[in-house]
């Protein structure tokens, strides 16, 4: 999925409560690049991200998704990501009522899509779930669980993945395996990933990295 932004900006507040949490930017990323955020805490990472994930509304400028303006109605909207972002939340975001495996798949009922029983064991089983399916949310550990939200977003398998550190809450091995499991079903599928992250040595592993720094967005922006 190709992105293109101009003059996108968001403020929060109004008159003197305002705060300006991203700068206006202009650039664009081509479908199937692999691209890094990085900056200090409060830059604007996260709501730039949310922007590229239509889960927040510009103050002023545009997004286009392969061209095209975001749908206008709600439902539609809605729809427009569930069949085509996957979104790897900091807080996990996992429903406290479904089991693991349930919040795994829920993805695919809301679509009305039938699960692809192969790939999910694919990544399950990467990402050592297997024996923790039946488990509620309450009952994993943060590294777990983040591991779940991460099967969760590619269950779809969206065009765009945008993840707000994604390795955050796991260890060394844990991490390892989650970005090479990224970049492996990257390049078997070419969607484009966009991940935020303050670990250097992650965002080394991307060809293209986007900087922000109090709501300025630079880097490598062409």
């Amino acid at each position: 999925m190709n992105i293109q932004t101009k003059s996108l900006s968001k403020i929060y507040g109004e008159g003197e409560a305002a705060v300006t949490a991203l700068q206006p930017c202009s650039f664009e990323i081509s479908g199937g690049e692999r691209v890094a955020i990085v900056g200090a805490s409060g830059s604007g990472k996260s709501t730039l991200l949310h922007l590229l994930g239509a889960l927040d509304t510009p103050s002023g400028g545009s997004i286009l998704f392969d061209g095209k303006r975001l749908p206008a109605q709600e439902e539609a909207l809605s729809r427009f990501r569930l069949s085509n972002i996957g979104f790897i939340f900091q807080e996990y975001n996992l429903l406290p009522e479904l089991t693991a495996l349930e919040n795994i798949v829920l993805p695919s009922l809301l679509r009305g899509k039938k699960k692809d029983t192969p790939y999910l064991n694919r990544l399950i089983e990467r990402l050592d779930l297997s024996d923790r399916l039946s488990h509620f949310p309450s009952q994993l550990s943060g590294g777990q669980q983040q591991r779940v939200a991460i099967v969760r977003a590619l269950t779809n398998k969206p065009q765009l993945l945008l993840c707000d550190e994604p390795t955050g809450s796991l260890d060394t091995e844990h991490s390892r395996q989650v970005m090479e499991l990224l970049e492996e079903l990257q390049a078997e599928y070419g969607f484009t990933l966009i991940v935020v992250t303050h670990n250097p040595d992650i965002a080394e592993q991307f060809p293209r990295i986007l900087t922000l720094s109090d709501g300025m967005v630079g880097g490598d922006l062409t």
